[in-house]
């Protein structure tokens, strides 16, 4: 078999898609760089997948975005860039370094006025959030720890409207998900993650492929009208 033969790896499908469609940054390519210099797990979302959210984004027209999951900035320069100078992102960190790095990456990009970064334990600042009476959100995304994926989706119903987004990266994990048997907690949270997902009454959702190193994917879900 020759190599023209041969059917392209994920990573060159991703790497084909990135050279099209997302222009050369350098403000991400730093705040992917300091990210890295601080330690921090390379666990945020592809280039492609930044601009997924930033086209589901513009193409809902949301003003006001919850993100649960900071990390480096990386996915969060994405969605500030979406919503405008009008717009307002708040979101959620537990580790003190993240949100150091996260701000200063936010800061170079001329952003970090529209994003409010609260510290701590999610579920913690999500209770608070709807003790007090929080404004409702157009557009939600998840991309923290997977175990609590379950409990972040009942608080995202709760602070969303009617045509609200609910977005949550990592929901296929190499292909995991689809079998029983599984014991990894990461693993077994998505899972229940997916059937509540599916089974809420409220939502109109799917679960799309994202290539990577590996396969994974993205939750789409709408809040009925």
């Amino acid at each position: 078999m020759t190599s023209s033969d041969q059917r392209p790896s994920l990573v060159e499908i991703d790497e084909y898609i990135e050279r099209l469609f997302v222009s050369h940054d350098m403000v991400f390519e730093q705040a992917l760089s300091d990210a890295t210099e601080a330690g921090l797990p390379e666990i945020h979302v592809s280039p492609n997948e930044g601009k997924l959210l930033y086209l589901l984004a513009k193409l809902t027209g949301a003003k006001r975005v919850l993100e649960i999951g900071l990390l480096g900035g990386y996915s969060t320069i994405w969605l500030a860039r979406a919503i405008g100078p009008k717009g307002e992102l708040v979101s959620l960190e537990l580790d003190e370094n993240y949100v150091r790095v996260a701000g200063k990456n936010l800061e170079r990009a001329g952003l970090l006025s529209l994003v409010d970064i609260r510290q701590g334990d999610a579920r913690v600042t999500l209770e608070k959030m709807i003790q007090d009476g929080e404004a409702p959100f157009d557009l939600v995304f998840i991309d923290a720890d997977k175990a609590s994926y379950p409990v972040y989706l009942d608080y995202a119903v709760q602070l969303t409207h009617p045509g609200s987004l609910i977005l949550a990266d990592n929901v296929i994990r190499d292909g995991k998900v689809a079998r029983s048997g599984e014991t990894d907690p990461l693993v077994l949270g998505i899972q229940e993650f997916n059937r509540k997902l599916a089974a809420n009454p409220k939502l109109e959702a799917i679960l799309i492929t994202v290539m990577r190193e590996a396969l994974d994917g993205l939750a789409i879900a709408r809040v009925k009208d």
